[in-house]
């Protein structure tokens, strides 16, 4: 074994970075960190030994800005570079750069992540380690021959994804073959095709996300730390993980491992990483990805394995032994507490943290990068810690983890913290009072979210109604008072309207409804200073602080109601505009790759013109 690295530089922010920064002190070494303007003041930059500022106010010029990051290495002296998840983490010419550098990169090799980091590539790479991929085309899209014969022999739906694409970024769902020629003609667009950046798998409907924690050190020596479940997503990113994976018979155990196994020696992976199978309710199993990466999740395979996953990233990566795969123990949860309202489809938001109290007790642990008075950015991800707990089985874990929710209180942003407290009463999810285990992928969506928009149904992506709400997860809104009757402390909830009309507040319920008519990840609330937009039809506007990825139309082209218009990432997740009504596009604002504030102009439409045209139709048509 060489010696263990002197120094390290840790490539990330918040409570990833956070988590690494304590594992280096724990083993002796010291860290440097990067910065943001916005995290000045987080709590991972104050602990670690050095940090450096990265000037500037996008992701391009900061944690995604190699060359800066490189020059930090060198200044800083560190001796090995460890990038977290996302960012950097899976980018070949970073990890080149580092080594080139003459730094240990604390993850695979760029080889590695060059054949799983497309995934195309990546289902070439489990074909040729004999693993089944979900059926599809491992190639991308051109033929539309072709797309149509996968269709008819496979049958819909079918998921059409962006090679590129992680955390549940660029899939589309289509049903038929008219929303499939929408797909590929929407996406062979006047302004700039990406056809050749997608490619089809079919759908599995009712399967489970399942996936093993595995390690493989330089000597060849392969482990699986734990199996997980990941099945309670929302947009195909998750929320909810448990490990061990629950409810698998011994064959499918099997499989996953032997699976798992294969996909590391094909590529003579070394390092950490995940291997991401969907499991059918018949118990076939089929390849996803693999993630060449820490992933947020993997605290639910350390409370089940006991282990330190990132001291045995640096072991690895220092050329140690991998540790032999431990017996399992107990039963854990990862709840990701980010700063998205449950009341419109999980849309992230931002804003200033009032109150931070998290839970404690046996079981209970929190990995967070935030405290009390910290800004939630919506230039950055939402997510602003984990609530790990952990039990002696599944059962005890989930009555731990209501007992945790109950002393969670987060004021300032909105949560999903309400949203957790009904999954985990849920006997679907719980398994309780006689009831099976009967959670797959879209179950949040089908049960908790809202439903699909009919646009949803004609090749656009499948995002969620704005206008469709499930009362499950919208609770009125209240205020809470508390109070002292006969010597005994009461809770008193009132309802905002009362309270506004016996205070004489100006605003009803009515002033809260959102006011943009659009679609996409939820209805979306426009600020006041934007709120005349919302008043003219014609003008469409960003829900959000976002980056412009497409423009799916062009100037003087005719919509319909529900056609897609442009396409919006923000924190990492994509949001889908969708046209309101009938008309016609007179200007575009916006242009891919820019960045855009909430309530900006994205582009105007004549709807006047589209509704005098329809009305004149109607008017033939009565008199035909």
């Amino acid at each position: 074994m060489t010696d263990f690295v002197s120094k390290l530089l840790i490539a990330n922010r918040g409570e990833i970075a956070l988590r690494v920064v304590r594992t280096a002190r724990e083993m002796g070494i010291p860290t440097v960190v990067v910065y943001a303007e916005q995290d000045r003041h987080s709590q991972y930059v104050q602990m670690a030994d050095e940090a450096y500022l990265l000037s500037g106010d996008t992701y391009a010029d900061t944690y995604l800005n190699e060359d800066l990051l490189i020059s930090i290495l060198k200044r800083s002296g560190a001796d090995a570079v460890h990038p977290g998840y996302g960012f950097l983490s899976e980018v070949p010419s970073f990890a080149d750069k580092v080594v080139e550098a003459g730094a240990t990169w604390v993850g695979p090799s760029s080889r590695a992540l060059t054949d799983l980091g497309d995934k195309i590539s990546a289902r070439r790479v489990a074909l040729y380690a004999k693993v089944p991929p979900v059926p599809g085309l491992s190639n991308s899209l051109g033929d539309m021959r072709v797309l149509l014969d996968f269709a008819h022999t496979h049958g819909y739906p079918l998921m059409l994804k962006r090679t590129d694409g992680g955390g549940g970024r660029g899939i589309t769902l289509v049903r038929s073959d008219d929303e499939l020629r929408g797909f590929y003609l929407n996406h062979n667009a006047v302004q700039g095709g990406d056809l050749d950046e997608y490619f089809v798998e079919r759908f599995i409907d009712h399967g489970r996300h399942v996936e093993t924690q595995c390690g493989r050190d330089s000597h060849g020596n392969f482990t699986v730390y734990s199996t997980r479940d990941c099945s309670v997503q929302r947009r195909n990113q998750k929320l909810i993980e448990e490990a061990p994976a629950p409810y698998l018979d011994d064959d499918v155990l099997a499989q996953l491992h032997e699976y798992s196994r294969r996909l590391f020696n094909a590529v003579n992976y070394v390092g950490l990483g995940t291997c991401e199978f969907m499991v059918t309710d018949t118990g076939k199993v089929y390849f996803l990805e693999v993630n060449p990466r820490l992933q947020v999740e993997h605290t639910v395979s350390e409370e089940v394995s006991g282990l330190d996953l990132v001291r045995e990233q640096l072991t690895i990566a220092s050329g140690g032994e991998i540790s032999p795969e431990p017996p399992s123990r107990g039963h854990s949860f990862e709840l990701r507490i980010t700063s998205e309202d449950p009341n419109t489809n999980l849309t992230p938001s931002s804003g200033t943290l009032e109150r931070v109290l998290w839970p404690a007790g046996p079981g209970v642990r929190v990995d967070s990068g935030v405290v009390e008075g910290d800004t939630i950015s919506p230039k950055f991800d939402s997510m602003m810690g984990k609530l790990i707990v952990t039990a002696s089985d599944r059962e005890a874990a989930v009555a731990r983890v209501r007992r945790a929710l109950d002393e969670l209180k987060i004021e300032g942003v909105p949560t999903p913290i309400e949203l957790y407290k009904q999954i985990f009463n849920d006997d679907e999810f719980t398994g309780e009072h006689g009831h099976d285990f009967d959670v797959s992928t879209k179950w949040l969506e089908r049960k908790y979210l809202n439903h699909e928009p009919a646009s949803a149904h004609g090749g656009q992506p499948a995002s969620l109604d704005s206008t469709a709400t499930s009362a499950d997860v919208q609770p009125e809104h209240s205020e809470q008072f508390v109070i002292e009757m006969n010597n005994r402390r009461v809770v008193l909830n009132v309802p905002s309207d009362m309270f506004a009309n016996l205070t004489g507040g100006a605003h009803s319920r009515a002033d809260r409804r959102p006011t943009q008519p659009l679609r996409g990840q939820g209805s979306h609330h426009v600020d006041r200073k934007n709120a005349h937009n919302a008043e003219r039809p014609g003008v469409i506007s960003a829900p959000m602080q976002a980056l412009v990825t497409r423009i799916n139309v062009s100037e003087g082209q005719e919509v319909s109601k529900g056609d897609l218009l442009v396409v919006l990432e923000s924190m990492k997740m994509e949001n889908y505009v969708y046209s309101p009504t009938n008309g016609t596009v007179k200007e575009i604002f916006a242009c891919p790759a820019t960045g855009v504030e909430a309530g900006e102009t994205l582009l105007t439409m004549d709807v006047a013109g589209a509704h005098d045209k329809q009305s004149t139709q109607n008017k033939s048509q009565e008199e035909a």
